[in-house]
C-alpha cells in the first residue's frame, strides 16, 4: 500500500482509481473546526500524478492565489493542472452573479458546457467542487435558498447523465438559530458520503485540531471492478501541520 495513504483516504476510498465517480460529498464544518483542509486534500489526489481525473472548482470563499500557495505547500502546482486542462478554476468572487434563477440556470449550463468540452477528450472522472455553499446562497441567488436548491438539483444530475462527482462544503452551524434551508437537508439526502469536521468533545489540545466522522452510505469501487464495503461510519481525529495533515485514532496520536 502507498505509505501516503492516509485515514481519511481510506474512508473515502481515494486508494482506488477514480472512487467518487458518479457519487456525492458533502463536507460539512463549523466556526470551530474548519473543514476546508478536506476540499485541499482531495484537490490534491485527484489532481495527483498518479491520477487522470479532471475538477471544475467553483470558488466563492477564496481567490485561486489562496489555493496555487496551499497546495503548493501539499506539493500540487495548480497553475501547471490548469495548463493542462485537468483544472477548471471558475473564480467567482470575480464573477458578477444574478440574483434570480437564470441566473443560477447560466451558471449551470456553464459547468455543463465544460463537463462537455472535458469529456470530449477524457473519459476519466469529473469532479465539480464547490467551496462554500452557503455563499452560493448569499452570492448567486440573493440569499434565496430556492435558487441554490434548483442549482444543487441541476449539478446533481451531472453525476447520473455524465457520471460525473459532486463535492460541497458548507457551514453547518450558521443555521443553528434557525430552521435549515431546504437546499442543506437536501444536500444531506443526496450525499452518498457526509464528512464532519467537528471539535474535540473534550476540548482543546495542543497535539490535535479536531476530529473528523466520515459517513459512507454505499459501496465504493474496487481495483477487481466489484463493489466494496468500507465502514459505513469512522471516526478519527487530525492535526494540521504546514505541508499537510495527521490523521489517527484517538489515542495514537504521534508526536
Amino acid at each position: 500500500m502507498d505509505r501516503s495513504v492516509n485515514l481519511l483516504d481510506l474512508a473515502l476510498g481515494l486508494d482506488e482509481p477514480s472512487p467518487l465517480r458518479g457519487k456525492v460529498v458533502l463536507i460539512e464544518d463549523c466556526v470551530e473546526t474548519s473543514g476546508s483542509f478536506v476540499l485541499h486534500q482531495m484537490m490534491k489526489r485527484l489532481l495527483s500524478p498518479h491520477s487522470s481525473d479532471s475538477l471544475i472548482f467553483l470558488a466563492f470563499a477564496r481567490p485561486f492565489s489562496h489555493y496555487d500557495r496551499v497546495l503548493r505547500k501539499l506539493g500540487c502546482n495548480l497553475a501547471t493542472q490548469k495548463t493542462n486542462n485537468r483544472l477548471v478554476f471558475v473564480d467567482m468572487l470575480m464573477m458578477k452573479c444574478s440574483d434570480n434563477e437564470s441566473g443560477v440556470a447560466k451558471l449551470f449550463r456553464e459547468i455543463q458546457g465544460t463537463v462537455g468540452k472535458l469529456r470530449s477528450v477524457t473519459n476519466s472522472n469529473i469532479t465539480v467542487m464547490v467551496d462554500d455553499m452557503s455563499l452560493l446562497e448569499v452570492a448567486a441567488t440573493n440569499s434565496n435558498s430556492d435558487h441554490v436548491l434548483d442549482f444543487l438539483h441541476y449539478c446533481h444530475t451531472l453525476t447520473s447523465e455524465s457520471n460525473c462527482s459532486l463535492v460541497t462544503l458548507n457551514h453547518e452551524d450558521i443555521y443553528s438559530s434557525m430552521e435549515r434551508p431546504a437546499y442543506l437537508l437536501q444536500m444531506v439526502c443526496l450525499a452518498d458520503i457526509v464528512i464532519k469536521a467537528e471539535p474535540l468533545a473534550s476540548g482543546l489540545a495542543n497535539d490535535v485540531h479536531g476530529q473528523l466522522t466520515v459517513v459512507n452510505k454505499g459501496m465504493i469501487s474496487s481495483k477487481s471492478g466489484k463493489g466494496s464495503s468500507r465502514n459505513k461510519l469512522q471516526n478519527f481525529q487530525f492535526r494540521i501541520k504546514e505541508n499537510g495533515i495527521e490523521y489517527f485514532y484517538p489515542g495514537c496520536s504521534r508526536n
